[in-house]
């Protein structure tokens, strides 16, 4: 595409994301129609956000079809624009205010494009971090797609090098990042996975904590005290001795998940483990006996078709 406004027709205002507004446009040379990220840059001096340069650096690497695709990027006057692939919706309204139902093949159709997209990412060792509903946007066609990158991280797969631990949208963080780990790997957007899969489901969230604290309080009551069989280590995280909870039981799935079928919620459960090294990865779910099951995901010509997306 052209690194040009003048390319350019603004159709209207999509919504404000964390660094400035978006607008769907639609590219004049070939009439497709895109999302402008306007980012205002306050001080020329501070140059471009780091979060933002995060986010360009990788949609510039990932090239797959359920990750949004990054088309081109221009400046204009005090702000950068970037030019995103459009999407009318989002997994986020699908499940909120969506007049179609989200069925089971559906479900399990939406569960396979996350899994996929985030295979491609961890195969090309970029952790996402902030993996929730929201951020996972659906075009015309139905098809899911992994956006806002801008907690994305290149990690190491030894975990030998430092992140921050405020990542991830509480209800979808990790144990180990509710406890303060610095140290961690795209295991984090493992957890997430197996709450968003579990959310599509029910239609619920699996954690909704109001707070850090309680949302460590609901994990811990549910999963149970952990000990170092279950979670090796977890008393050496940093935040560990600065609060206690009361001892525990765990929960049975069947209370946590009432009325999913079994092979659903070993899927879920899969994902939601103490121990980070025990969590099954996004390729070995995608050949999880869930997705064989039938009813079997729905195809894309079966998929609801959204309305347009007046929020993101």
């Amino acid at each position: 595409m052209d690194s040009d406004v003048t390319n350019y027709s603004v159709v209207g205002r999509i919504g404000e994301g964390a660094h400035g507004l978006v607008f769907k446009a639609r590219h004049l040379p070939t009439g497709r129609e895109v999302a402008l990220k306007k980012i205002l840059i306050k001080n020329l001096e501070d140059g471009i956000p780091v979060n933002v340069m995060r986010e360009i650096k990788a949609l510039q690497l990932l090239r797959c079809k359920y990750i949004i695709k990054l088309y081109d990027m221009f400046p204009r006057g005090m702000s950068l624009v970037l030019v995103l692939e459009y999407m009318c919706s989002g997994l986020w309204e699908m499940l909120h205010h969506s007049q179609q139902e989200l069925t089971l093949p559906r479900v399990k159709a939406y569960a396979q494009m996350l899994l996929k997209g985030t295979r491609y990412m961890h195969a090309h060792y970029v952790m996402h971090r902030d993996l929730k509903p929201a951020n996972l946007l659906i075009n015309h066609e139905g098809i899911l797609k992994i956006a806002d990158l801008g907690l994305a991280r290149l990690y190491w797969p030894d975990g030998g090098r430092p992140y921050s631990h405020q990542v991830a949208t509480r209800w979808y963080r990790a144990p180990e990042l509710l406890y303060g780990a610095r140290y961690y790997t795209e295991k984090v957007d493992l957890w997430a996975l197996g709450c968003i899969i579990a959310e599509m489901i029910t239609k619920q969230p699996l954690f909704s904590g109001e707070s850090d604290i309680e949302q460590l309080a609901i994990v811990l009551q549910h999963l149970g005290t952990p000990t170092e069989e279950s979670w090796p280590g977890h008393k050496d995280l940093p935040d560990y001795h600065k609060i206690t909870f009361p001892e525990s039981s765990p929960t049975p799935w069947l209370e946590l998940l009432p009325g999913v079928e079994p092979d659903a919620v070993h899927l879920v459960k899969s994902f939601i483990m103490y121990d980070d090294n025990k969590r099954i990865s996004a390729k070995e779910a995608l050949r999880h006996q869930w997705f064989q099951n039938r009813p079997l995901p729905a195809s894309l010509e079966d998929m609801p078709k959204p309305t347009p997306n007046k929020s993101k």
